[in-house]
């Protein structure tokens, strides 16, 4: 597989039979967007409205905090949009002068794509994933599984949904979105990001960096 990812998996395991309890990626229920957490790059001091969450639309990353965030190259986040797998959905690179600029939500399926292909689904599998995961709401998507038998996505919305795929005696591997969700929340937040409103750049908070300047500090 090269570092692309635009290589189709060789030797992968025959698609399963989908149980009755569990649905193919095109069956996705949607439900009302939820509100989680404050976007921790507001600095102290700042009103409490502009305490914004990593996941509001008002805030965008750009390209290399998205690739950071998602664990990708910039080659792969390039290589990508312009072919169409993944575009920025808040700004794209036209015009020219313009940086692109993603969502918390494209992050989010950037890193799902990842752990897709470093698990040998295929390409064109990974395509209808995505184009079914954007088509969902995002109440839905932290609620859900993808479980995967190298061949075909499955999306479980249940525990026993998940088990009725384990019983088919495949070997699955499978993806919580709801925890990669959080998961992305607190990676972003030790980033930088961009008011997609008013192009105020929010300066990421790395607790960690906090300390460690408090100890320099100290000595």
């Amino acid at each position: 597989m090269t570092s692309t990812g635009d290589d189709v998996a060789v030797g992968g395991l025959c698609a399963v039979h989908v149980p009755r309890t569990a649905r193919s990626v095109a069956d996705l229920s949607r439900s009302d967007l939820p509100r989680v957490g404050r976007f921790p790059a507001v600095q102290p001091g700042q009103p409490a409205i502009e305490r914004l969450a990593p996941s509001s639309e008002l805030i965008g990353y750009r390209g290399p905090t998205a690739c950071a965030a998602a664990g990708i190259t910039y080659r792969q986040l390039d290589y990508w949009a312009r072919t169409g797998l993944l575009e920025p959905s808040v700004r794209s690179v036209y015009p020219a002068s313009s940086q692109r600029l993603y969502s918390f939500r494209d992050i989010l399926l950037l890193k799902i794509v990842k752990r897709l292909l470093d698990a040998g689904v295929s390409l064109q599998n990974i395509r209808v994933a995505v184009a079914h995961l954007q088509s969902a709401e995002s109440g839905d998507l932290t609620g859900l599984t993808l479980m995967c038998d190298g061949a075909t996505v499955y999306e479980c919305t249940t525990p026993q949904q998940v088990v009725d795929l384990l019983k088919s005696g495949q070997g699955v591997f499978g993806i919580a979105v709801g925890a990669v969700w959080q998961e992305l929340e607190l990676a972003v937040g030790r980033l930088h990001a961009e008011r997609t409103d008013t192009g105020e750049t929010l300066v990421g908070h790395d607790p960690a960096d906090e300390l460690a300047q408090r100890r320099n500090r100290a000595v």
